[in-house]
């Protein structure tokens, strides 16, 4: 697989509820208990704000915007950012998934979403390195966004045998081009800063693109990343992966730092303990197998690493993720 679906893979995200809003008039939604989840939308047709408490808004969306929350937090919605808000269960306390609320009548601010509980037991660790809020404009590739869009809200008005499979389907895909297109939108401004660098310009970046979705937005790193994450096995060496991107040894540890904040060594180790984690949970294999799956032959050496990026020891979290795994 590639770099984004690896960590998508991850995540395991299960749509938990796929959902049509419309409303219309002065109107403010409060989303709490949003724990261990993602929220994506898009905004049909009017406008509105969203924000998440305490980290970041309100940002204005438009007809034709999509919009990914992935940090887990409680958010707002709104026709205006100084409207008072209710509680989410005062406005959806009779809704269904694959169903469509109207408030105030609706005509004014159509919205569809969806909402992905994380079953994956190290979602934080990863989803910590998206904005709050990633904003998708209707300009950028809509024709891809707009079509799945109109599946989900024909699905939603017209709901047919097997319809919930279908809008399962639809929202992952939408998700996963929402992240797509803004994993676009930072190689694009990565180009933009190496262009501005080579002229001597003030670099122009693109806000809140850190860790793995900034390594993946630049060609060189990216390629390096393609290998670690290809062969997570393998012996890496910061010479090997240098050469790999095409670039001097120290040019390459100097340029990963600085773009994923990591230096290249402490990423292998943070992504071989990620999958370590995942098999721990979900595999069944003796630690030992799982250790020298992830490039350690000897399962000391690999528990200490585990303890040492995880928080605790490889039994302890293959337990833990064990009992999460039952509850869903």
């Amino acid at each position: 697989m590639d770099p984004l679906s690896d960590i998508l893979s991850l995540l395991k995200p299960r749509n938990y509820m796929s959902a049509g809003f419309d409303a219309a008039g002065p109107w403010a939604i409060r989303f709490a208990d949003q724990a261990n989840s993602i929220k994506c939308g898009t905004i049909v047709s009017g406008q509105c704000y969203v924000s998440v408490e305490d980290l970041a808004g309100p940002v204005l969306l438009t007809s034709g915007s999509s919009f990914v929350l992935p940090r887990g937090r409680t958010f707002f919605l709104a026709s205006d950012p100084d409207c008072p808000p209710v509680e989410a269960p005062h406005i959806f306390a009779k809704a269904q998934s694959g169903g469509i609320v109207k408030h105030n009548g609706g005509g004014e601010c159509f919205i569809v979403s969806s909402r992905f509980v994380l079953s994956g037991p190290h979602a934080d660790m990863l989803m910590a390195a998206l904005p709050p809020i990633v904003r998708i404009e209707s300009d950028q590739d809509e024709a891809s966004l707009r079509w799945l869009v109109e599946r989900i809200m024909q699905e939603l008005s017209n709901p047919q045998p097997g319809g919930f499979l279908v809008l399962q389907h639809l929202a992952h895909t939408v998700l996963v081009q929402a992240l797509r297109l803004h994993l676009s939108n930072a190689q694009q401004a990565s180009g933009q800063s190496d262009r501005a660098a080579e002229t001597g310009q003030t670099a122009t970046h693109a806000p809140d693109i850190p860790d793995w979705f900034a390594a993946l937005s630049d060609k060189q790193i990216a390629t390096a990343i393609a290998c670690i994450h290809e062969d997570p096995a393998h012996p890496w060496t910061l010479k090997e992966l240098a050469r790999h991107a095409g670039m001097s040894r120290s040019a390459f540890a100097a340029r990963f730092r600085d773009v994923v904040a990591v230096p290249p060594m402490a990423y292998l180790t943070r992504w071989r303990m990620l999958l370590a984690g995942d098999r721990l949970t979900h595999s069944g294999l003796p630690i030992s197998e799982i250790a020298l799956s992830v490039g350690y032959e000897s399962e000391s050496a690999f528990s200490t690493a585990f303890k040492r990026v995880m928080g605790c020891a490889p039994r302890r979290f293959g337990q833990a993720g064990s009992h999460m795994q039952s509850m869903f």
